[in-house]
């Protein structure tokens, strides 16, 4: 088993989508640090050889910031955003988009306004 940043990298899928799999690293990243690595991007990962996934594993901790250290700088980040009590921290400390998307259509689960489907809108009569 491939183990890359205290991650599990699955084996039976193509390692530039395995690589995917830990925080940081997207297709693009993926797909230059393999190029650096000189390892076909097609190749599985369990066809990888111990001296691949070794390069690889350094190549990444070596260049990237990765899974915790990524985590913490995103989240002190956030912190810090509501600390200094901006307008994009206060959306974060209330759970809503901070990027300017609408509100009043979307991130209706976000903000607790569940509308539940209703039928024709007629009422049914009720024998008593």
């Amino acid at each position: 088993m491939a183990r890359i940043a205290g991650v599990n990298i699955p084996m039976d899928k193509h390692i530039v989508i395995a690589l995917t799999y830990v925080f940081g690293v997207g297709l693009t990243t993926s797909k230059k640090v393999l190029k650096e690595a000189g390892i076909d991007e097609t190749i599985r990962t369990k066809d990888l050889s111990d001296d691949q996934v070794n390069s690889l594993r350094t190549i990444l901790e070596k260049n990237y910031r990765l899974e915790g250290d990524l985590r913490r700088d995103k989240t002190s980040s956030i912190k810090r955003l509501k600390e200094i009590s901006s307008y994009r921290g206060s959306r974060h400390t209330k759970g809503l988009p901070s990027r300017g998307q609408r509100t009043k259509s979307n991130s209706r689960t976000v903000r607790g306004n569940v509308r539940k489907t209703t039928g024709s809108g007629r009422r049914t009569l009720t024998k008593t």
